[in-house]
């Protein structure tokens, strides 16, 4: 099983803003369909791109207040960060292709 880092108030900035390798941060809730059916995917997408991206995830219902503080409206969202900066968002319906576009432009 490939390594998320679970996010939350205390380590996020550390996790995402300072990271060397660019992040997608995959925020879900355990009541949304869509982001529990999208687990499998990120998992095997973030065994896919290990050492090139690193893969996070925030249980929005436990953190409430870091999703607002960085505007996540909807479930599912993720979003995509290089060199501490916000640089693409999915969110609503969305799937492999769209995720792959947005990491692959991530990496260059």
């Amino acid at each position: 099983m490939a390594n998320l880092t679970e996010l939350t108030k205390e380590n996020f900035e550390q996790e995402v803003f300072q990271s060397d390798l660019p992040v997608l941060v995959d925020f879900w809730g355990p009541k949304c369909v869509p982001c529990m059916g999208l687990m499998p995917l990120v998992e095997e997408l973030a065994a896919k791109y290990a050492g090139k991206v690193k893969f996070c995830k925030v249980n929005t219902t436990e953190n409430r207040r870091l999703a607002i503080q960085v505007k996540v409206m909807s479930l599912p969202t993720f979003q995509f960060y290089n060199k501490g900066e916000l640089v693409a968002e999915l969110n609503g319906q969305f799937g492999q292709t769209e995720i792959e576009e947005k990491l692959n432009a991530l990496i260059g």
